[in-house]
C-alpha cells in the first residue's frame, strides 16, 4: 500500500466507525501513529511474526515496569527535553540551570526540612564516603530564592534506589529541603555510584541488539520549584566517572557536571559534625521566572508514592 491508501484505511477503521463521543486529540494522535506504523511495516517489510514479537516485547516491558527505563535508554526522554528547550526559546525563556531527564525512579513524599537534611540512614557509613552537597537557589539575576522546594534523590553504593530496592529503609537517600533565608540548602549523604540496566531485563535486551551498553554515571537527581518560577527537573553527573559523557540515558549536559572535592581539614570535619574526611559538591540552582502563556514546565506522568 502507498501512504494515501494507508491513510484511507486507517480513517475507515478508526474514524468512520465512531458511533459515540470522540476525543479529537486522541483520535488525531491514534490516526497519525497508526498511519506511521503501517507505513513503517510497508517500508521495512515487517513480517507478521516480527510485528507480534514487538507487541509481546512491550507487554513484557510493561509487566517488568521497564517502559520508563526504555524511554530513557532509547533517547525518548532526552528528545522531549530538547523539544522543551526549543519551546522555551520560542517563548523567550532563556537561562537558568539546564533541564535534563527525570528518569523512572522518583518517589513522592520524602521527608521535608528547612536548610539542611541528612539523606542517608547510616547503613553504608562504614564503607562509603560521606558526601555534602550544598548550594544556593537564585533567579537568573542572582537574587536568592528562600523557601524553594529542593527535592533530591540518588542511588546507594550498589546503584539501587530505596522503595524500588526493598532492602533499603523508607526514603533512604531521598529528601525534600526548603532553602533557608539565604537561599541555601545542604544535604549530608553518601557518595552515589552509577548503575546499569538489569542485565536480564527488557531494556538491556534491546540495547544488546543495538550493540549498546546500559550504564549510567554517578549522579544525583533534582526537582526544584518555587512560586512564580518554572519548575526545574535536572540532575548532576559527577566528574571522573567513566560513563560521564557516555550515559546510556543521554542525561549529561553542559552545566550539569559536578566535581566531588576531598575535604580532610580537621576544623571543617568538626564543623560538619562528622568524624572522618568527606567529599563535597557545590551545586547552585538558577530558576527562571515563569511567563504568562509560556509552555508548562510541569510533566504529568505516573510516579511512585510511598
Amino acid at each position: 500500500m502507498n501512504r494515501q491508501e494507508i491513510d484511507k484505511l486507517v480513517k475507515q477503521m478508526n474514524v468512520d466507525t465512531a458511533t459515540g463521543e470522540v476525543n479529537p486529540r486522541i483520535q488525531q494522535v491514534v490516526v497519525r501513529l497508526l498511519g506511521d506504523l503501517f507505513q513503517a511495516i510497508e517500508d521495512l517489510d515487517l513480517s507478521s511474526t516480527e510485528v507480534w514479537k514487538g507487541l509481546e516485547y512491550f507487554a513484557d516491558a510493561g509487566k517488568a515496569n521497564e517502559l520508563g527505563l526504555l524511554a530513557a535508554g532509547l533517547g525518548l526522554e532526552h528528545y522531549l527535553d530538547l523539544r522543551a528547550d526549543e519551546a522555551d526559546a520560542k517563548a523567550g525563556i532563556t537561562g537558568g540551570t539546564p533541564r535534563t531527564i527525570e528518569g523512572p525512579l522518583y518517589v513522592a513524599g520524602a521527608p521535608e526540612s528547612v536548610g539542611f537534611a541528612r539523606m542517608d540512614d547510616g547503613s553504608e557509613s562504614d564503607h562509603v564516603d560521606t558526601l555534602f552537597i550544598e548550594g544556593k537557589v537564585t533567579d537568573t539575576d542572582g537574587n536568592i530564592i528562600p523557601n524553594a522546594k529542593v527535592e533530591v534523590w540518588h542511588a546507594n553504593s550498589l546503584g539501587n534506589y530505596s522503595f524500588f530496592d526493598k532492602s533499603q529503609s523508607d526514603f533512604n537517600l531521598r529528601r525534600t529541603i526548603l532553602s533557608d533565608e539565604n537561599g541555601q540548602y545542604v544535604a549530608q549523604t553518601t557518595m552515589p555510584v552509577g548503575y546499569g540496566c538489569p542485565p536480564e531485563g527488557t531494556t538491556q535486551f534491546v540495547l544488546n541488539l543495538l550493540g549498546r551498553h546500559g550504564n549510567r554515571p554517578s549522579h544525583v537527581h533534582y526537582f526544584v520549584s518555587a512560586p512564580g518560577y518554572r519548575k526545574l527537573t535536572t540532575q548532576f553527573n559527577i566528574e571522573g566517572d567513566k560513563y560521564l559523557w557516555d550515559d546510556f540515558a543521554f542525561a549529561t549536559r553542559d552545566g550539569l557536571v559536578a566535581t566531588a572535592v576531598d575535604v580532610a581539614d580537621e576544623a571543617e570535619i568538626a564543623r560538619r559534625g562528622v568524624d572522618k574526611a568527606f567529599k563535597h559538591i557545590t551545586f547552585n540552582v538558577e530558576l527562571v521566572k515563569d511567563k504568562t502563556a509560556a509552555p508548562t514546565s510541569e510533566v504529568d506522568r505516573r510516579r511512585a508514592s510511598a
